[in-house]
């Protein structure tokens, strides 16, 4: 087993993820995977997605032996972080939306009013509604429902300008709760988007989980820090994700990529 830690999102949302553990835990490899053969994950049934997802972390554990695995995406953490638990000898390390820390600092401002913006998927799911009625059960929620953001994550790594999109998509969402000054964003993906949310929002506070699973990835971590600061990368699809590479060597260098065969 390796010093160093897996990170597994279907896309780039989990290059969100990896920025907080890096700032956590600097002296460790990382080594993102991303499953791009099976992306987007949104139009999958649940049933072969926990599947796909179980098959594909096992793989690569096999393959590259990691001290740690984060499954950075939400749809991954919902239907397949018991089971990983359960078949890999290593800790793993799951993520969902940061609803109570919403919660907690709505009660602070005395404004008892947050917005949940994630897929739709994870919007309607019963998990979303169990860490609701558990956190904040005090607070009205203005929930939306926006997979097309996961694409605009997406084209922003690519370098796009993806301003006039967003204010299209949750423009008017966001117009009709003027009240509404917390919002989630509940899909690792969406805070790649930060940077031109608060642009174009400023009076918002946007709160999403990468610290949290940053803090309980450093609990958990069984490895050293040998001060390895280097990256990898690998993914399913056939596709190389030039963009993605050029993320990850921004913050550190990259020590190898390559497609993951399953």
């Amino acid at each position: 087993m390796s010093d160093s830690i897996l990170i597994f999102d279907s896309g780039v949302g989990g290059l969100s993820i990896l920025t907080e553990v890096r700032k956590a835990l600097p002296g460790v490899h990382i080594r993102y995977l991303m499953d791009s053969e099976m992306f987007p994950y949104g139009i999958r049934a649940d049933g072969l997605l926990a599947e796909r997802i179980v098959s594909v972390c096992k793989a690569a554990v096999s393959s590259f032996s990691p001290s740690m695995l984060v499954l950075a995406c939400n749809t991954a953490s919902t239907l397949a972080l018991s089971q990983l638990r359960e078949a890999l000898e290593l800790p793993v390390v799951g993520v969902v939306p940061a609803i109570r820390v919403a919660g907690e600092q709505c009660r602070r401002t005395d404004n008892l009013c947050f917005g949940l913006l994630a897929t739709p998927a994870t919007v309607s799911r019963s998990y979303t509604q169990a860490l609701i009625d558990d956190f904040a059960s005090d607070c009205r929620i203005e929930r939306f429902g926006c997979s097309e953001l996961v694409d605009l994550a997406e084209q922003h790594i690519a370098g796009v300008d993806t301003r006039a999109a967003l204010h299209g998509l949750i423009g008017n969402w966001l117009a009709q709760h003027p009240d509404m000054r917390h919002v989630v964003l509940g899909c690792t993906h969406f805070p790649l988007l930060r940077d031109e949310l608060e642009l174009l929002w400023p009076e918002i506070h946007w709160i999403d989980s990468g610290a949290a699973v940053a803090r309980q990835s450093a609990r958990v971590f069984r490895g050293i820090a040998d001060e390895d600061t280097s990256l990898s990368c690998n993914w399913t699809g056939t596709q190389e994700p030039e963009a993605v590479k050029r993320f990850l060597s921004q913050l550190g260098p990259l020590k190898d990529a390559g497609r993951l065969l399953v």
